[in-house]
């Protein structure tokens, strides 16, 4: 990693990118400009054989200029430094506070580039990349650029030792809402790594720990319990207590509204319910003669009292809300 420094006083750690890499980036940079110039050329001697030798002298010298000078400028300026070669590698330029360069730097850097990848083979960089720290050539050292690796390998995160089997549960009453983040953070970072530290380090660093874990909690360790042995068990009983609370929250969203708590079916014979009793079938008159329905709907009006559809429309003189009305 290299520190660079902004103006914002600010250390960034960039990876500077190793002649390997660069040296496979130019290499497909070189590889797709050379195509490119040797195809035109082509075509521009086709069109110019007509002239004479002077003009085309000067087509080639500002094809030259155009294609393998310009053209490197001209990406890296459009793209802040990512080439087709660096592009493929990972690989970017950077200015030397960790911004994206201007025309100028890439300006700077095609100009030399002349001298020493194209008048040198490369030689030039080569050996200027295996002396410079930061693997930097002489363009970036006069264009104050530098450049770095994009895609690093990410690190794979190492999990938290669990504690000892005797020791889990044993400090549920533990009190650690005292604990900062900070705190929290570093016993994290020192179980995650402590296999890589040296014995006698690791076990001050542990201790030290342990120690400001006790002056925030108010709880010493149980006697003989080692000092990482003893920071495994409180970060697992925290894990465990952000569990349950993330468990607890989610059960009571679940019951404070569910789908079958908005409201039941309504019962039968309840409010809205009309009473089996209310009115008889024969009030409302069956088949048969007409006299005959005259005297079932009497006896309906008798049987089911002022609460038969029939015996309301009689008393009343309403007809019923259906629209019905009683023969007289």
């Amino acid at each position: 990693m290299s520190g660079v420094v902004t103006g914002d006083a600010v250390v960034l750690g960039l990876r500077p990118a190793k002649l390997p890499s660069r040296a496979l980036a130019l290499a497909i940079d070189l590889v797709v400009v050379w195509t490119v110039y040797l195809l035109i050329s082509v075509a521009l001697a086709m069109a110019t054989a007509s002239l004479d030798e002077a003009a085309v002298m000067a087509v080639t010298i500002a094809t030259f200029l155009l294609v393998l000078v310009g053209a490197p400028i001209a990406v890296e300026t459009l793209s802040h430094g990512r080439s087709l070669g660096k592009l493929a590698c990972g690989l970017r330029v950077v200015r030397d506070d960790g911004g994206p360069i201007r025309f100028r730097h890439a300006l700077v850097r095609g100009a030399v580039g002349v001298v020493e990848i194209l008048m040198t083979f490369g030689v030039v960089v080569c050996i200027a990349s295996l002396v410079s720290e930061r693997g930097r050539r002489i363009g970036d050292v006069f264009a104050g650029t530098l450049v770095v690796r994009e895609r690093v390998p990410a690190a794979r995160g190492t999990a938290v030792p669990p504690p000892p089997p005797w020791l889990v549960g044993r400090f549920a009453e533990l009190d650690l809402s005292a604990v900062p983040d900070e705190l929290w953070l570093g016993i994290r970072q020192y179980l995650t790594r402590m296999r890589q530290l040296d014995p006698a380090v690791g076990r001050a660093l542990a201790e030290r720990l342990a120690d400001e874990l006790v002056a925030r909690t108010g709880t010493p360790p149980p006697p003989g319990v080692p000092a990482a042995e003893y920071l495994a068990a409180v970060v697992n009983e925290r894990r465990a207590r952000d569990a349950r609370r993330a468990f607890a929250a989610g059960g009571g969203a679940t019951a404070a509204g569910g789908p079958t708590g908005a409201g039941g079916p309504v019962a039968p014979g309840g409010a809205g319910g009309v009473p089996a009793g209310a009115g008889g079938a024969a009030g409302v008159g069956g088949p048969g003669p007409a006299g005959a329905g005259r005297v079932d709907g009497a006896g309906g009006v008798r049987a089911g009292g002022d609460s038969g559809a029939v015996g309301g429309g009689q008393r009343g003189g309403t007809p019923p809300a259906t629209g019905f009305a009683p023969p007289g």
